[in-house]
């Protein structure tokens, strides 16, 4: 049957298919101009019709369609059902090193607390280099050079991150027999960003007063929110964004309670004490946020409402001097003998500061939202909710006067 042939009987077909030889078929589309290519074939007894990839006639000549059936009748010859073959990988394919880490993501994001983390590691550090590639063509030199950008760029923990997501990607790639290679393998920390050291960065009461008259003076680099969220940190001794994600409904001005909740990095119920002398922070918060459900809202447009999980390290890392943009900033706190220190080390600044004013065990284990450990944590669920409110008393009391906020109880509206 030749292309003229073909094309009066699309137009004249009242069946729901016909054939032009050797096993092909054409099904004839509503318009009856064009048809899709199919090939009947009998694998095991059953018969069966298979739509063939790609354009129908006429884009898709008989020659082209002669040649792709061929193909697939070799593979019937061997045993292989195609449609069988087909259905097994469909949405599945997976070639380039893009294609790997969605079906690698679309699993471990249903069960990552902070899936999105995985993907930022990924998309930032990873796939400009290798994201094009297909997955049997990214060797050693590759994860290498992942890995080298990333500590050229100072960031060193973050060079351990990526390698761990590559050695990952190819261990799932492995599972999948997309490949029985992982070029990640033979790279270890000392290849990246080295093994991590515990910090131990503390702040003493007289750099604490230091850096908040630096802060106080730079307004204009390190704003009145930033300033109020690190001053909120330093007394409570929170995580980050335990502070910057909270939400209004959480407390409890009547009863003094700040309730977090579930939301913390253990995932466990947390009742916080609040104290009369750390109102005029939530006053004037609540001011600041405009009617915002955030006690930090962002200042910029947002999907999450609250501020960015970076923005309190880059306004510090500015007034260290640190790049965090194009603009160049002087090292304004180390110019006042202020030691580089990072947000985190707050936390371990108050919990130092609490054992400088005498108090230790398990009630600071408690103020930290840390649990208490061994068998006295299993059968110890006191949770000092007055003890830890004379804690938080004593380090507004000290903190306030040097952050200059005043002590005087006001009503939160």
């Amino acid at each position: 049957m030749n292309v003229k042939e073909i094309k009066a009987n699309i137009k004249s077909c009242n069946t729901l298919r016909f054939s032009v030889g050797d096993g092909l078929y054409i099904k004839p589309n509503k318009g009856k101009h064009s048809g899709a290519w199919e090939l009947r074939y009998t694998i095991n007894g059953s018969r069966r019709f298979m739509t063939l990839n790609g354009s129908g006639f006429p884009n898709k000549s008989l020659a082209e369609a002669r040649a792709e059936a061929a193909i697939i009748k070799q593979q019937i010859k061997n045993g292989i059902d195609p449609l069988a073959e087909r259905a097994r990988y469909a949405g599945a394919e997976i070639i380039t090193f893009d294609d790997l880490f969605r079906d690698w993501y679309e699993g471990v994001s249903r069960t990552l607390k902070h899936p999105k983390v995985q993907l930022r590691y990924y998309e930032k550090d990873i796939k400009p280099l290798i994201g094009k590639l297909k997955v049997e063509d990214v060797n050693a030199r590759d994860i290498r050079a992942i890995i080298q950008k990333v500590m050229n760029d100072g960031r060193p923990s973050i060079a351990n991150k990526a390698l761990l997501q590559c050695k990952q990607l190819f261990r799932h790639a492995q599972k999948l027999d997309i490949t029985q290679r992982n070029p990640a393998s033979a790279f270890n920390e000392s290849d990246a960003g080295g093994a991590g050291k515990s910090r131990e960065r503390a702040l003493s009461f007289q750099e604490i007063e230091t850096t908040l008259n630096v802060l106080r003076s730079n307004a204009q680099i390190f704003t009145r929110d930033n300033y109020l969220a690190l001053v909120l940190l330093l007394i409570f001794g929170n995580r980050k964004t335990e502070i910057t994600q909270a939400k209004w409904s959480e407390f409890d001005f009547d009863e003094q309670i700040w309730n977090l909740g579930t939301r913390n990095k253990k995932e466990t119920d947390i009742k916080i004490p609040l104290i009369d002398e750390v109102m005029p922070i939530f006053q004037e918060l609540k001011v600041r946020a405009c009617g915002s459900e955030y006690l930090f809202p962002a200042r910029k447009l947002s999907k999450t409402g609250h501020t960015c999980d970076n923005t309190l390290n880059h306004a510090l890392g500015k007034m260290f001097g640190k790049a965090v943009s194009k603009k160049e900033y002087p090292n304004l706190l180390g110019a006042e003998g202020v030691k580089h220190f990072t947000i985190h080390d707050l936390r371990r600044t108050c919990r130092s500061l609490l054992a400088e004013l005498g108090f230790d065990g398990h009630v600071v284990t408690r103020y930290l939202n840390h649990k208490i450990k061994g068998v006295t944590g299993v059968y110890n669920r006191y949770d000092y909710l007055n003890e830890r409110r004379l804690l938080t008393r004593e380090m507004a009391n000290k903190i306030l006067p040097l952050a200059k906020i005043s002590t005087n109880p006001v009503e939160v509206l």
